[in-house]
């Protein structure tokens, strides 16, 4: 049938007058394309939309890829809890702090320089594209950064006297100071030394000396510190200020043989002076054991040295006297020569700073016999002396030698004992009373060119013109005078001039 396909009629619509061929070719054709277009539409907004946010995403992700990688951290520098600026990284501090402590080693080379960086703190930020000038902030704190020196300090009885590098420079300085008083400086004990000892004039051989011990009296402590490298005192310098006397007041006893202007000449100062320190003081009334306060300096420390010293001296003979009435009172004939002899005179000697302050006597050895001599002497007279002395006390020790002794003239002998006084020798006494120094004094006339001269008696058993003979009782030791003490001061003298007793005393 016209116009019929299948079931669908797709003719003209009845009664438009119109063929059906016509109304066909009036509808537009079927367009598959438009067919799937239409069939996918809400896929493709969809994926329109999903496109977009992957690029939106994109495009973020990039964005923050380069923040982050334009996010850089820097460090913030403070001192002492105040910001000074910021440097881009730790490793420029450090730069700063070694280029630093060589410019402090360079400028101080003698000493250990310590970077002072304690109060210096960092502390980690970031920022984008941040704009550091570490180089300001360098410059800043160059300008800030300080240094110490690495010391020790050397304390004599808790005061500060000065600071050196290190431990090893302060024993240095120690020992230099003690060596300034070790005989020969030679720095060892027990070493035979070229300390002279003031010859008596009978001395057989220059005296030898021993160093046995040194030290230093005062408290020295060494303390490490933190100091002023411009302060530091080196070797050489920190000897002078340990040996650098200051002025302190001392008080000084009065010895045997002192006088005021011997005082005042040995601190350096004058009569006047120590009168002034000590009112009312006199030349005459001076007596051994005052006190006199006198200003004299003194180094910060004392070094302590103990010597042996040994001296050899003459011994002379020994006088035989055999008695003769064929012979006139008053002469006498040697019929064999004496020879003298040697013995060994020892000593122990304290000194503080190279001033003696105590002498010890540590006993005697004979080294060669001395030989008799042989004498006639006639009968016909009595009260005069042999020759041949006896020690007046028994028991003896001597306290005191004879000489020149560290500065000062010994006309005798000081010795301690049995306090009953014996004549030496025979002879007529002379002299029985008070002297200036002495206390009560005996002076005995052997009529043979000697006299002896006993001081500082307790009491006087004999009067002047009555003779006595060797080994007679004349007095009792004691200590009137200028003495410190219970002794005997003994002396010979040969025609007026004074002798070592410890020639002649057997």
């Amino acid at each position: 049938m016209k116009g019929f396909k299948g079931t669908r009629w797709i003719g003209r619509k009845p009664g438009s007058g119109a063929s059906d061929e016509q109304e066909d070719k009036k509808k537009p054709a079927f367009d598959i394309r438009q067919w799937r277009q239409g069939l996918n539409g809400p896929r493709k907004w969809a994926v329109v939309a999903a496109g977009s946010v992957i690029v939106v995403g994109g495009i973020i992700f990039a964005g923050n890829q380069y923040v982050a990688a334009n996010t850089v951290p820097y460090y913030k520098v403070y001192v002492k809890g105040t910001e000074v600026g910021a440097v881009q990284s730790e490793e420029q501090l450090k730069k700063l702090y070694e280029n630093k402590a060589q410019e402090y080693a360079e400028k101080y080379p003698d000493v250990e320089m310590v970077l002072n960086t304690k109060g210096i703190s960092t502390k980690v930020e970031k920022a984008y594209k941040a704009d550091i000038d570490s180089n300001a902030t360098l410059d800043k704190l160059d300008g800030m950064l300080t240094a110490y020196a690495k010391g020790v300090e050397l304390v004599v009885d808790g005061e500060a006297v000065g600071i050196v590098k290190d431990t090893e420079t302060a024993k240095a300085v120690l020992k230099q100071v003690q060596k300034k008083y070790i005989p020969d400086n030679d720095g060892k004990t027990g070493v035979q030394s070229s300390t002279k000892r003031a010859s008596t004039g009978t001395a057989a051989a220059a005296p030898k000396t021993w160093l046995t011990s040194v030290g230093i009296k005062e408290d020295i402590g060494l303390e490490s510190v933190k100091a002023d490298p411009n302060k530091m005192l080196t070797e050489d310098e920190a000897v002078k200020a340990l040996m650098k006397e200051r002025e302190e007041p001392v008080t000084y006893t009065v010895r045997e043989g002192d006088t005021l202007s011997t005082i005042a000449s040995n601190f350096g100062m004058t009569p006047w002076e120590i009168k002034q320190n000590n009112p009312g003081t006199k030349e005459k009334y001076l007596q051994i054991g005052d006190e006199l306060k006198i200003t004299a300096p003194k180094p910060p420390v004392t070094v302590k040295t103990v010597e042996k010293v040994v001296e050899q001296i003459r011994i002379e003979p020994e006088r035989v006297i055999r008695q003769s009435d064929e012979l006139k009172a008053g002469t006498s004939k040697v019929v064999r020569p004496g020879q003298a002899g040697l013995k060994q005179m020892d000593y122990r000697i304290t000194k503080e700073n190279g001033a003696v302050v105590k002498e010890e006597w540590l006993g005697q050895k004979v080294l060669k016999a001395s030989v008799p001599e042989v004498v006639l002497r006639g009968t016909k007279v009595v009260g005069q002396g042999s020759g041949d002395f006896a020690w007046p006390v028994s028991g003896a020790s001597l306290t005191s030698s004879f000489g020149s002794r560290w500065g000062r003239m010994h006309e005798g002998v000081d010795m301690v004992g049995s306090r009953d006084v014996r004549a030496a020798d025979e002879g007529r006494v002379v002299f029985a009373g008070q002297q200036n120094g002495y206390g009560n004094v005996i002076i005995i006339d052997h009529g043979n060119g000697y006299q002896t001269l006993y001081g500082h008696l307790s009491s006087i058993g004999v009067s002047v013109g009555q003779t006595v003979s060797k080994g007679e009782s004349i007095a009792v030791m004691g200590s009137t005078g200028r003495s410190t003490g219970t002794h005997l001061h003994f002396e010979i003298r040969k025609n007026n001039i004074a002798q070592n007793p410890l020639t002649y005393l057997r």
